[in-house]
């Protein structure tokens, strides 16, 4: 990326308050945006970084991350605007379909941006401390242009293949890190009903074969510590199987795993917990199978 290359952020939420943050610190951001006007207080970036509008960010940025919660909303965040300026990019850090994916940087390059899908894991809390995992699709030439920035965001990037690539690759990770997530749940109320003391439990699995980012940090931090923080609404994991079930679907994938997780997802959404951070699914986890059976 040429030093001259300046930088905004469109969504200061979790995610995206923390790569602000990163980027400001490495004095590489010029300017930021979110529709809650809270937002841009709430990220406690430097005078330097301007609070702006859309239309001033394409008026002043090269390359705009955005980091919303889908490929919807960053088309209709761009679309009421003119076309982009030469070699403007537009970073797609969301969960989204790639089919989605594909048509927006069709609809983006008839009007001169550039366009890379770059989809993140490592939470909150990666994006805070500057250790995102970035899962890209694009041109060779346009990821080139980002890598200084990625840099000051994400410890391991990972270039997979053309626009699409990278969110294909973040609903595979989710299907996975979801009904890894719910298994993990089944498997401690079960101990729970064994007897077994919780930490135990954890401390075995972390010890032998069954060791997950779930159980080395998930449930230590987020649930046995009370915090019940994971940082993201249950709303969020319905919606990244809801995606993954339609990927599966399209390409004629065979995928029971992803339609029972997403299954239980919904049962958590149509119970009112849609905006509940998800470390509630562990005791959440016996209401939603007796509505399942209920439902039968």
């Amino acid at each position: 990326m040429p030093a001259e290359s300046k930088i905004a952020v469109v969504g200061l939420g979790q995610m995206g308050r923390g790569i602000a943050r990163n980027l400001d610190y490495h004095q590489i951001l010029v300017a930021a945006s979110d529709n809650d006007e809270n937002a841009y207080t709430a990220a406690e970036l430097s005078d330097r970084v301007q609070d702006a509008d859309v239309e001033l960010i394409l008026a002043k940025a090269d390359i705009i991350l955005f980091a919303v919660p889908s490929t919807q909303q960053v088309s209709q965040i761009l679309d009421p605007h003119s076309a982009g300026r030469k070699q403007q990019l537009i970073v797609d850090l969301t969960t989204s379909h790639p089919t989605q994916s594909r048509v927006l940087e069709t609809e983006l390059r008839a009007r001169d941006f550039a366009y890379i899908d770059a989809a993140m894991t490592g939470g909150a809390t990666g994006a805070d401390d500057g250790s995102l995992t970035l899962m890209v699709g694009g041109a060779k030439y346009d990821v080139s242009r980002c890598q200084s920035a990625f840099e000051k965001i994400a410890s391991k990037i990972f270039h997979l293949g053309s626009v699409g690539a990278g969110h294909a690759m973040k609903l595979i990770h989710n299907l996975i890190l979801h009904s890894s997530f719910m298994a993990t749940c089944e498997g401690m109320r079960l101990a729970e009903h064994a007897g077994i003391d919780l930490n135990r439990a954890i401390d075995v699995l972390n010890a032998g074969n069954a060791r997950s980012f779930v159980t080395d940090t998930r449930f230590p931090r987020d649930i046995l510590s009370g915090t019940m923080m994971a940082r993201s609404q249950i709303s969020n994991l319905e919606k990244d199987l809801i995606l993954a079930q339609q990927f599966g679907e399209q390409l004629g994938a065979r995928i029971p795993y992803t339609t029972m997780t997403r299954t239980l997802l919904a049962e958590a959404v149509a119970a009112g917990h849609a905006d509940t951070d998800f470390s509630h699914l562990f005791p959440l986890y016996e209401e939603l199978v007796d509505r399942l059976e209920d439902d039968k």
